[in-house]
């Protein structure tokens, strides 16, 4: 990995990382809301997981690492579990894009490291 893209893909995993552990905590919140506010709260968390994919597909089209895409499969079973009403297995499979998000990150840190960067 060059300079470049191992700068841009620590950025990117790290980022990606903490968004989908705040989408996945919400994930489990949602299941504790109340029937009269599921309907909102999906909703919003919806947009929200949108918005994490729309930064995750950027980080895979900006560095060609295969690993954000990972993060974005798992990321849309996810989505369809949530607007299926199973937020609690949709949190399962954001741990599996968080790791997905998290590879890249520390091989770029690796790569940063070795060259006095960190």
């Amino acid at each position: 990995m060059d300079l470049p893209t191992a700068v841009k893909s620590y950025q990117f995993g790290e980022r990606a990382k903490s968004e989908l552990i705040v989408v996945s905590q919400l994930c489990m919140a949602l299941s504790g809301f109340a029937d009269t506010q599921k309907s909102g709260g999906k909703k919003m968390l919806l947009l929200l997981m949108e918005q994490v994919r729309s930064e995750v597909a950027f980080a895979e089209k900006s560095t060609g690492i295969t690993d954000f895409g990972k993060a974005i499969n798992a990321l849309n079973e996810a989505i369809s579990l949530v607007e299926s009403d199973r937020p609690e297995q949709a949190a399962e499979k954001l741990a599996a894009a968080i790791s997905a998000s998290t590879t890249p990150a520390q091989n770029a840190w690796q790569v940063l490291s070795e060259h006095g960067l960190l």
